[in-house]
């Protein structure tokens, strides 16, 4: 009997391409997007898809539910990974700008994830993999929003591993640096909806960023693609004893060793310079 993953945020990117790989390599496979033209494009592939939209809990429980009956009521794997970035300096952030960010970031992930554990424990087994980032781990100036929710995620999830320790449901997290995708376009989308720039203190930056963001065709150094992420997925999926953290990309391996051996003030030199 093949195994089942739910994939959230599979319009593009990471999402979609661990979806499309998976599907070759015979797991049961239920894609999720936020919109419904996506939802059908993929069903035109050939893969299951439902929609399910992170920052709407009805959504949320309908999406789940669809994709249950696709799978026969059964989840092996959850695969948290739809999110977008929220660029903009802390003093500009609309708080409403940062509760959209956690409730597609955070809170939309801990309802999904609560519904599933509940399935999870009826079967006593099952995996929850959770894509957060190398910003889940350091922060970088101007993404204050997405620091903070991935931070959020990182809290959650380990607190959830310990929870879950004398139970068959592993818990991972996976921490990519750049990866080849949609997020810096649907990041600009973001700022460009929330920041007031002519107004900012911080004006001259945003408009470097703009035009950072503006760069499709010039990646960030150290990008990978998505099958780097499939890569750590597999394994995580696939292993006896996965682990708790996989790092994926050199700046997620560099900042993580950092972050371990300087002092708060040197790490703080360093990501300025980086931002």
């Amino acid at each position: 009997m093949k195994k089942s993953i739910l994939i959230t945020g599979c319009s593009s990117g990471i999402g979609f391409y661990c979806a499309k790989e998976l599907h070759q390599l015979g797991y049961l496979v239920i894609a999720s997007c936020r919109k419904e033209e996506d939802v059908t494009r993929l069903q035109a592939l050939g893969l299951h898809c439902v929609k399910l939209d992170l920052a709407d809990s009805k959504s949320i429980s309908q999406g789940l539910s669809h994709a249950l009956e696709i799978s026969g009521g059964k989840l092996d794997y959850l695969f948290n990974n739809g999110a977008y970035g929220q660029p903009g300096a802390v003093e500009d952030l609309p708080t409403d700008a940062l509760r959209l960010q956690f409730e597609a970031n955070l809170f939309g992930w801990h309802d999904l994830t609560t519904q599933v554990i509940k399935i999870m424990r009826k079967q006593t087994s099952g995996r929850i993999i959770q894509n957060s980032s190398v910003l889940g781990l350091v922060t970088l100036p101007y993404r204050g929003a997405y620091n903070a929710s991935k931070f959020a995620l990182e809290g959650l999830t380990d607190t959830l591993r310990l929870e879950l320790c004398n139970t068959n449901i592993k818990i991972c997290l996976i921490e990519p640096g750049p990866i080849a995708s949609k997020f810096r376009e649907n990041a600009l989308t973001a700022f460009l909806t929330h920041i007031d720039i002519e107004n900012s203190a911080h004006k001259d930056n945003y408009l470097a960023q703009q035009q950072r963001l503006n760069s499709r065709n010039k990646p960030q150094p150290f990008t990978l693609g998505p099958d780097a992420v499939l890569k750590v997925l597999r394994h995580a999926m696939e292993s006896k004893n996965p682990k708790a953290r996989y790092y994926v990309t050199f700046p997620t391996y560099l900042f993580g060793f950092l972050k371990r051996i300087l002092s708060t003030r040197l790490l703080d030199k360093v990501l300025n310079r980086a931002k």
